[in-house]
């Protein structure tokens, strides 16, 4: 089956990589202070998330980057830390981040957390407070309990990353590595299902189906198809990293 030939391939270059880094690193141990790449790709694993079609290991649960507008300036570690959440507070801002609304939702459904009305609601808290007539304060003070589940949470989970520092675009290598690599892990709507979630995953507690069927904290691209010529690409950049590159962000 070539699809099954294609993850083990995928996470092979995976494990290259790790290997090239010196390990895999969690959010939790990490700091603006450290030294990023300017613009990168990201690949985040789960405390009991493990493979079992494609080898022995931990799977992949969500793919991301940032920049991918023209002219974009956000950087690899500002995209990150919007993951992590405030390191004084323990607290974060679910509305900057998708990745954090979902693991939320799914701890607010799974009642590690108290329901928040707030939750997700409107763009900003502000427009939030407006909307349930009250004010910003109280939304902030409502949503910190949750916010501060979701930061130790994704705090938590390992992850892999590569420095790609190409331009900001939809058709940057970085989209087109995110886009293939979601597309190739995502479990929804393929028959068979290959390293399926396990029974407790969280997020079989999110509201978002995507998620639910894809395996992924991952919302777009989960029902796109892959192109194989992508596993190239990522090779090349793999390939590319050597443990100079990795160890900066030990000092």
């Amino acid at each position: 089956m070539d699809r099954l030939r294609h993850v083990r391939d995928f996470y092979r270059l995976l494990d290259e990589l790790e290997s090239r880094l010196g390990g895999k690193r969690t959010l939790a141990e990490c700091s603006g202070h450290l030294t990023w790449p300017r613009r990168g790709i990201y690949y985040f694993f789960e405390p009991g998330e493990v493979r079992c079609d494609s080898g022995q290991g931990a799977r992949v649960v969500r793919i991301g980057t940032h920049a991918l507008s023209t002219g974009s300036k956000s950087t690899f570690w500002q995209r990150l830390s919007q993951h992590r959440g405030q390191s004084r507070s323990g607290g974060g801002n679910h509305r900057g981040s998708i990745f954090r609304l979902l693991v939320g939702t799914a701890l607010q459904h799974r009642r590690e957390i108290a329901k928040v009305a707030s939750w997700g609601l409107k763009p900003d808290t502000g427009a939030a407070a407006l909307h349930l007539g009250l004010d910003r304060v109280e939304i902030r003070a409502s949503e910190h309990v949750a916010e501060c589940a979701v930061s130790r949470y994704i705090g938590e989970m390992p992850f892999l990353w590569i420095d790609i520092g190409d331009a900001p675009s939809p058709e940057s290598d970085r989209a087109v590595l995110e886009r293939n690599s979601i597309a190739l892990l995502s479990n929804f709507s393929k028959k068979p299902e290959l390293d399926p979630p396990s029974p407790g995953w969280l997020g079989k507690q999110c509201d978002r189906e995507r998620v639910r069927r894809s395996g992924l904290w991952n919302n777009n691209h989960v029902d796109e198809t892959y192109d194989p010529a992508f596993l190239e690409t990522l090779q090349r950049y793999v390939r590319n990293t050597n443990q100079i590159q990795a160890t900066y962000v030990l000092a």
